[in-house]
């Protein structure tokens, strides 16, 4: 008779809530890219509806990789500071500290459980596979290709670089 096994899901509270700083990310390069001069974190912040520390947080990240420069007083703000052809979306999601691709994982129940070696040895071939397939894509996109894309759909960046902060 097999061996019952014992999984370890007291991590595990049922939520999985999806990360969005590359996606938050790029969508500031690209007005970034298309903006004359420097954005402020607030502007910024605005933009995403968020708060503007946590748009400096995230902004450093891209700063220390050389993706973008920062300016402080009168007339500062965020600027691109790299070619766009040479920064991909792996890059930047390297830079905000984004996190595993891939939520799914394997569980490490006792010792000895041959259910759970075949299970886990299937699933870690296919998440390692997904993942070299992943980010090989993400490497092959560069800002500049997204920008361009933008620009080719005849995009308009709407009018939140005119609002005023809520008060």
């Amino acid at each position: 008779m097999a061996k019952a096994c014992q999984v370890d899901a007291s991590h595990d509270d049922g939520l999985m809530r999806n990360d969005g700083r590359l996606s938050r990310m790029l969508h500031v390069l690209i007005h970034m890219a298309r903006h004359n001069g420097p954005m402020t974190s607030e502007t910024i912040a605005r933009m995403l509806g968020t708060n503007p520390v946590l748009i400096r947080r995230t902004m450093s990240g891209l700063r220390d990789a050389g993706y973008v420069k920062s300016e402080k007083g009168h007339g500062g703000g965020w600027a691109i500071a790299a070619d766009l052809n040479a920064v991909t979306l792996l890059d930047v999601h390297r830079a905000v500290g984004g996190p595993r691709l891939f939520a799914i994982g394997i569980e490490h129940p006792e010792p000895g459980c041959q259910v759970a070696s075949v299970v886990n040895e299937a699933l870690g071939d296919a998440l390692e596979e997904a993942e070299r397939l992943l980010i090989a894509r993400l490497g092959s996109i560069s800002l500049a290709a997204l920008v361009e894309t933008f620009n080719d759909r005849g995009g308009s960046v709407g009018n939140w670089l005119n609002q005023r902060p809520s008060q």
